[in-house]
C-alpha cells in the first residue's frame, strides 16, 4: 500500500511538472502529499510533529510570495550577481540586437505549429517576379564565368554598366530614393539566381544590398545623409563598401584597433572644423578596390571632451568618400580564384568632419549594435541565397549527368554508390532552400532574427560545401578539369569563402548559435539576467522571483515532457493534421522539450563555464539549428501544396535531421562533465535508448530517381536558377541531353539489338548509327535524332583542354 501511495504521489508530481504548474500549486501538492504520507506511515508523535513543523516552514517560505521573495529569491539573487559571468559590452550589444522569433518557440519545449503554418505563404510580388524573369535573366545571359574568373579577373564593363543601370545596387533602397524597394524574399531570389550563373556577379550584386552603407543609412542615417547618398547608391553612381575586419580583429571584430580622435581640424578649406582624425588598417573588404564610398568601423576617443561625456565613446561608424585625402584603396586580394573585387584599405591620420558619422553625433558609440542589427541581412539573405544557387545547380546537373553518363552500359545514377551522394544533394538542397525562404519571410515580417540568421548562415554554407563535394565526386574527371564547360569547379573552389565570412562557421557553431540563443531565445534567462542588473532593489526582487520560479517550473515541465514523450515517441501529441507529416511534428515537439531541458541543465549546472565548453555548446546549437531547419521544411511542404511527388525529398531531409538531432543530444549526454547529471539526462531524454535511424537506402533510391527524371518535383527542387537554352552552353547541353537520352533510349535499344544480332558491324557508335540508317533498321529521321543525341552526350561527357599558350593568360 505504501508503494502504491508513493507511486500516486510521483504521478501527481509528474502531471504537475508536465503541465508546468505554478509555484503555489507545487507548494500545495508537496505539502499535502508529505502530510498524508507522514500520517499514513507509522511515525512517532515527536517525529510527526517535526514533519508538520517542517511542512509549515516550507509552506511559509515558498507559498507566501513576500516571504519567498525576501528569504529565498533575495538570497538567490545575491548569489546570481556573484557568479554570473561577465558579459562584455560587445557581447551584450549582440545579445540585445535583433528579435526573438520562431527560435523562441523551439526553446519553449512546446512549439505552436499552427502559428508557424499560419504565417503567410512565401512568394514574390508580380513586379519582383517580372524583374527576376527579365533583368536578372538578361544579366545571367551576359555572364561567362570562365571568362570572368580566368581571363579578366573581373566582370566585363558592359556587365558593370548593366548592373548599375538596372538598379541591382538599389534592391533594398526605397522607391522614393530611386531604389527598387524589394522584399527580402525578392532580394534572396535575385542573389540565388545570379549565383547559379556566377559567384563573382552574385557577390557584386549582394554586397551593396547587405551589410553596408545603404542599409546603415536607411536605419540610422540622418535625413541629410539619406538625401545625399541613397539615390546615388540606387543608381549605381556610388559603389559602396564597408570595412570592419582587420589583421588583428577577425572573428573578434569587437576588438578592432582602428581608432579615431575627436578634434578640430581643417577640412575643404575651412579651419577649426569639429571632426575626427582616423587611423585604420582593414582587409577582406568586398568592392573596396572600386569603391567610391567607404563605410568604416572604428573606436572613437574624445580626450578633450569636445562631445561631452566619456573619453572612450565606443565603436562608431562613418561614411567616407573614397577621394578624401589619405584614404587608401585599390589593391586586391584574390580569394580562391573568385574574381569579385575584394581588398585592403588603410588610412593614417585622416581627418573627417563630424557629419560623416552615420547618424551624426547622436549615434556616436552605437556602432556595434548598429552592425549586429544589420548583420542579419548578410547572414539571413545574401549568403544563404548564394549558397542555394550553387546547391541547386549541383542538384540539377547531377541528376541529368547521372542519367546521361553511362558506365557498364548503365546510367551511373542507378549505381547505389552514386545514389547515396545523390540523396544527400537532393535532401540538403530541399531543406536549405526551405530555410532560406522562411528566413527571408521573417525579415519581410519585420523580424531581425539574430539567432536564426546565424543558424541559416552556418547550415547553408556548410551543406553547400557537402553538396558541391558530392557533386564533384559524381562528376569525377568532368568536375576537376576547369574550363568553359565546367559548371561545378568554381563552386567547389569558392565554397570556403561563404564559410569564412560574416562570422567564421567554427565560431558560429561553437559560440554563437547556442551561446546567443540560450540567453536571447530562452523565455526566462534574459529576464533573470536583466533582474541582476536592475538598480531598484524591490523591482529587481519582484522581477527575479517571477523569472526564477517561472524558470524552475519551465525546467521541470520540460523534464517531464521529455521523459513522457520519449516513452511514447511523441505519439499522442496534438499536432496539425496530415498523414504524411504528423509524426514529424510530434517528434520535433518531443525533441524541443528534450532540448529545452538539456539546455537548462547545462546552464544551471555548468553556469559560466558552459561558455568555455564549446563542444557541448556546439551540440546544443546543432539541436536548435536542426529544429529550425525541420520547421522550415515542413512549412515549405505546406506552402507548396503538399505535393505527393516531393515526399521522398521531405522524408529524406526530415529523417536525416531527426537522426542528427538524436546524435547531438546523445553527444551532450555522453560528454556531460558530471556523472550524476549524465545519468539524469540519459534517463529523462533517452529512457528507452536512441531509437531513430537515418534515411533508408530505399528512400535514398527514390530521391535519386526523382532527380534524374524531368518533372514537376525536379523543377520545384531547382526552381529559381538560370537555365540556358543554348545547347552550346554546358548546362544547356546537359538539359537537352537528358531529354534526348530519355527519348532516344528505345531507339538505341533497337540499334544495340541489331548489333548483337550481327546486323551491324561498325565498331563505334556514331558510324553504327549511319549503318543502321543505311540498312533500314532506323529511319532517316530517327538516325538524325540519334546523331543529335550522340553529339549532346559527347559534349556533356567531354572536358576542356588548352594549349600551353592559352593557359599562360595574363590578367588585363
Amino acid at each position: 500500500m505504501t508503494i502504491t501511495m508513493i507511486a500516486i504521489v510521483l504521478v501527481v508530481f509528474l502531471v504537475l511538472a508536465f503541465f508546468r504548474a505554478s509555484v503555489i500549486s507545487w507548494v500545495l501538492a508537496i505539502t499535502v502529499s508529505v502530510f498524508f504520507l507522514a500520517s499514513y506511515l507509522r511515525i512517532t508523535d515527536g517525529a510527526l510533529n517535526g514533519i508538520y513543523l517542517s511542512l509549515l516552514t516550507f509552506f511559509v517560505l515558498f507559498g507566501i510570495a513576500p516571504v519567498r521573495r525576501m528569504l529565498v529569491s533575495g538570497n538567490v539573487l545575491k548569489l546570481f550577481r556573484r557568479i554570473l559571468p561577465q558579459i562584455s559590452a560587445t557581447e551584450q550589444e549582440a545579445i540585445d540586437a535583433g528579435t526573438v522569433w520562431w527560435d523562441g518557440e523551439l526553446f519553449s519545449g512546446e512549439p505552436d505549429w499552427n502559428k508557424l503554418l499560419a504565417l503567410p505563404k512565401c512568394g514574390l510580388q508580380p513586379h519582383e517576379q517580372a524583374f527576376l524573369d527579365n533583368e536578372v535573366e538578361q544579366l545571367c545571359a551576359m555572364l561567362d564565368d570562365w571568362d570572368i574568373t580566368h581571363n579578366r579577373a573581373d566582370l566585363p564593363p558592359h556587365v558593370w554598366q548593366f548592373i548599375r543601370e538596372k538598379g541591382f545596387f538599389g534592391m533594398i533602397i526605397p522607391k522614393r530614393y530611386g531604389g527598387l524597394e524589394f522584399s527580402a524574399q525578392a532580394h534572396s531570389a535575385v542573389v540565388a539566381k545570379v549565383a547559379s550563373r556566377s559567384g563573382t556577379a552574385a557577390v557584386t550584386v549582394m554586397v551593396p544590398n547587405s551589410l553596408g552603407p545603404a542599409e546603415l543609412l536607411l536605419h540610422y542615417g540622418t535625413e541629410a545623409q539619406k538625401d545625399q547618398y541613397l539615390q546615388r547608391l540606387a543608381q549605381g553612381k556610388e559603389v559602396p563598401c564597408f570595412a570592419l575586419t582587420g589583421p588583428f580583429a577577425g572573428s573578434d571584430a569587437g576588438a578592432i584597433p582602428d581608432y579615431g580622435i575627436v578634434c578640430h581640424g581643417e577640412f575643404a578649406g575651412k579651419k577649426n572644423v569639429l571632426g575626427v582624425r582616423l587611423t585604420w588598417e582593414k582587409r577582406y573588404i568586398t568592392l573596396a578596390p572600386l569603391a567610391t564610398l567607404l563605410g568604416l568601423a572604428f573606436k572613437l576617443h574624445d580626450p578633450d571632451h569636445l562631445l561631452g561625456g566619456d573619453v572612450n565613446r565606443g565603436i562608431t561608424l562613418a561614411l567616407i568618400p573614397a577621394d578624401t585625402p589619405g584614404v587608401q584603396l585599390g589593391r586586391r586580394h584574390f580569394p580562391l580564384n573568385s574574381a569579385f573585387l575584394n581588398g585592403p584599405t588603410q588610412g593614417d591620420d585622416v581627418f573627417i568632419p563630424m557629419d560623416y558619422i552615420i547618424g551624426g553625433t547622436s549615434r556616436v558609440g552605437q556602432g556595434w549594435r548598429m552592425l549586429m542589427e544589420c548583420l542579419a541581412a548578410g547572414r539571413s539573405i545574401s549568403l544563404p541565397a548564394s549558397s542555394i544557387g550553387g546547391m541547386k545547380v549541383a542538384a540539377r546537373s547531377c541528376g541529368a549527368y547521372a542519367r546521361v553518363r553511362k558506365q557498364f552500359k548503365t546510367p551511373i545514377g542507378k549505381f547505389e554508390g552514386i545514389e547515396e551522394p545523390m540523396a544527400r544533394i537532393g535532401g540538403h538542397t530541399y531543406m536549405i532552400d526551405a530555410a532560406r525562404r522562411l528566413t527571408a519571410l521573417a525579415i519581410d515580417l519585420g523580424e531581425k532574427p539574430s539567432v536564426i540568421s546565424a543558424i541559416i548562415k552556418y547550415h547553408a554554407t556548410e551543406r553547400g560545401r557537402i553538396v558541391v563535394n558530392d557533386a564533384m565526386d559524381i562528376h569525377g574527371g568532368k568536375g576537376i578539369c576547369l574550363g568553359p564547360d565546367n559548371y561545378l569547379g568554381r563552386f567547389y573552389q569558392q565554397a570556403p569563402i561563404g564559410i569564412t565570412v560574416e562570422g567564421a562557421n567554427i565560431l558560429t557553431r561553437t559560440l554563437m548559435i547556442f551561446g546567443q540563443g540560450a540567453i536571447r531565445s530562452h523565455p526566462y534567462v534574459l529576464k533573470e539576467v536583466a533582474a541582476t542588473r536592475e538598480p531598484d532593489h524591490q523591482r529587481a526582487l519582484h522581477q527575479f522571483d517571477e523569472a526564477l520560479f517561472g524558470h524552475i517550473s519551465f525546467a521541470l515541465g520540460n523534464a517531464a515532457r521529455s521523459f513522457v514523450f520519449s516513452l511514447t515517441g511523441g505519439r499522442g501529441i496534438p499536432v496539425p493534421h496530415g498523414r504524411e507529416t504528423s509524426r514529424y511534428y510530434q517528434q520535433l515537439t518531443r525533441f524541443s522539450a528534450a532540448f529545452a531541458f538539456a539546455a537548462d541543465v547545462s546552464m544551471g549546472v555548468l553556469g559560466g563555464t558552459l561558455k568555455r565548453r564549446e563542444k557541448l555548446s556546439a551540440r546544443l546549437g546543432d539541436v536548435l539549428s536542426l529544429l529550425y531547419l525541420c520547421s522550415a521544411t515542413l512549412k515549405r511542404f505546406e506552402d507548396d501544396g503538399r505535393p505527393e511527388a516531393d515526399l521522398p525529398l521531405l522524408d529524406w531531409a526530415m529523417q536525416d535531421a531527426l537522426y542528427k538531432i538524436q546524435q547531438a543530444l546523445q553527444g551532450v549526454v555522453a560528454n556531460f562533465p558530471f556523472l550524476l547529471m549524465r545519468g539524469v539526462l540519459s534517463a529523462l531524454i533517452f529512457p528507452l535508448g536512441a531509437r531513430l535511424s537515418p534515411p533508408s537506402d530505399q528512400l535514398g533510391h527514390q530521391v535519386s530517381a526523382l532527380m534524374m527524371q524531368p518533372g514537376a518535383a525536379r523543377d520545384r527542387l531547382t526552381d529559381g536558377i538560370y537555365l540556358p537554352r543554348d545547347e552550346q552552353d554546358a548546362l544547356g547541353a546537359l538539359e537537352a541531353a537528358l531529354t534526348s537520352t530519355l527519348q532516344c533510349e528505345p531507339l538505341l535499344a533497337v540499334v544495340e539489338q541489331a548489333r548483337k544480332d550481327g546486323k551491324l558491324t561498325m565498331p563505334d557508335e556514331f558510324r553504327r548509327l549511319a549503318e543502321a540508317r543505311d540498312k533500314g533498321i532506323v529511319t532517316a529521321g530517327q538516325a538524325t535524332q540519334l546523331e543529335r543525341d550522340y553529339a549532346l552526350r559527347r559534349k556533356v561527357i567531354m572536358v576542356d583542354d588548352f594549349s600551353s599558350a592559352e593557359l599562360a593568360v595574363k590578367y588585363e
